[in-house]
């Protein structure tokens, strides 16, 4: 274990980046306002780049940018002014899908790397070895690899290999879905994915029940250990359209794991209760997937499926006055008096309480939170940090 894993998360604006690096992310990946395969998230301008970059350096953190969409020859104006103003930026590497992009980059622009995108499917030794000679620093790896595969390809390429951990799954090839374009004339390749495969579909008129085919959400907790062991260089997060509860929620269980199992204070149970907090922040039921099996009927919803919104997010903290003991919060769903809860923090730490009285912006008491985003006060004896977040007690099974 010569070097940390890294743990990259998603950042669909600025806000989710500042809120991944803060709760333990070492490394971010954003889309630009052209080329990126997520159009539909808010994305960065140029300017938010270099802010994005700058924040993230003063951290001594990394900023990857996307440039995976399937080129078709409309995309190609203005894609070398472009890459020239992100690598101006401050980026650190490029995330590419299309092989014409790398030669470019790796021959105009200096200390800046290129990973291959899981857009690209690689899938075995040979083709990891190919990137490698066109000069990429890593490849992501497609989705539809066994942890064995994987092995194999570190142990016989020596090429930096990231892999996704956590999050949805596309149904189809790693990406390469053209349904979207068919059924909706919104192009997945190229940044326009509609998610026709989560569509519930009419069977005929003698069926009640919808047809669908959605994937299940991907969750590798249980094999963080194994992925560290093999030398996989990065753990990587999806969801640049995902909230900042999530994110905060997601990276602090995956910082936690990674860094007791190097610390080795990693015990069974500290690991039970990081699964546990996953499995609530999430809507859509896990698996495996094709890291311990081949994908089968487990993996999929067939036949409708339920999606319940999480209501455990109850509050981002704004501020904590030490001499009032008071801490300030923003609401986001409804408390009591009575409610136990819990704060979890940037640096990790969480304390457990119940809440008493709840008191306005003038410190007038209100009977309970139920407006989203009021301004609330309540009296708490520890400290806590700005953006930590309020959520309901985790009760351990």
């Amino acid at each position: 274990m010569d070097k940390k894993i890294e743990l990259l998360s998603p950042a669909g604006d600025l806000g989710r980046l500042k809120i991944a690096l803060l709760y333990g992310a070492d490394a971010v990946y954003i889309g630009g306002q052209e080329y990126s395969l997520r159009a539909n998230a808010t994305n960065f301008s140029i300017d938010e780049i270099k802010e994005a970059c700058e924040f993230a350096h003063a951290l001594n953190k990394k900023v990857y940018i996307t440039t995976n969409i399937v080129f078709h020859n409309e995309d190609l104006e203005g894609v070398y002014d472009y890459l020239k103003a992100v690598y101006e930026a401050g980026i650190d590497a490029f995330i590419v899908s299309d092989p014409f992009i790398i030669r470019y980059i790796k021959e105009n622009f200096q200390g800046v790397e290129v990973h291959v995108s899981t857009q690209a499917s690689t899938t075995n030794i040979e083709s990891v070895k190919y990137w490698k000679k066109e000069g990429v620093d890593r490849v992501v790896l497609a989705r539809e690899l066994s942890i064995p595969e994987i092995a194999e390809i570190i142990k016989e390429t020596k090429v930096d290999i990231e892999i996704f951990i956590h999050g949805a799954m596309c149904t189809f090839y790693s990406g390469r879905c053209t349904l979207s374009n068919y059924l909706t004339n919104r192009d997945s390749n190229r940044g326009g994915c509609s998610q026709v495969c989560r569509f519930a579909f009419d069977i005929d008129s003698n069926h009640d029940k919808k047809f669908t085919m959605a994937t299940k959400d991907l969750n590798m907790a249980d094999y963080i250990t194994k992925f560290i062991d093999i030398g996989v260089c990065s753990l990587k997060i999806e969801g640049r359209m995902r909230s900042h509860y999530y994110l905060a929620t997601v990276l602090s269980a995956y910082r936690k794991i990674i860094d007791a199992y190097y610390n080795q204070t990693l015990t069974p149970e500290m690991l039970e209760r990081q699964k546990q907090i996953l499995g609530r922040v999430a809507n859509r039921e896990t698996s495996t997937h094709y890291f311990t099996h081949e994908a089968d009927h487990n993996d999929q919803y067939y036949t409708g499926r339920q999606e319940l919104s999480n209501q455990d997010f109850l509050a981002l903290v704004l501020s904590y006055d030490k001499e009032q003991k008071v801490v300030t919060i923003s609401e986001r769903n409804y408390f009591e008096p009575g409610t136990e809860v819990e704060i979890f923090t940037p640096s990790g730490k969480t304390v457990s309480f119940t809440v008493d009285k709840i008191y306005d912006q003038d410190m007038n008491e209100v009977e309970k939170a139920c407006h989203p985003e009021e301004i609330l006060k309540l009296y708490l004896e520890e400290e806590v940090e700005e953006n930590s977040m309020m959520r309901l007690k985790v009760v351990e099974k």
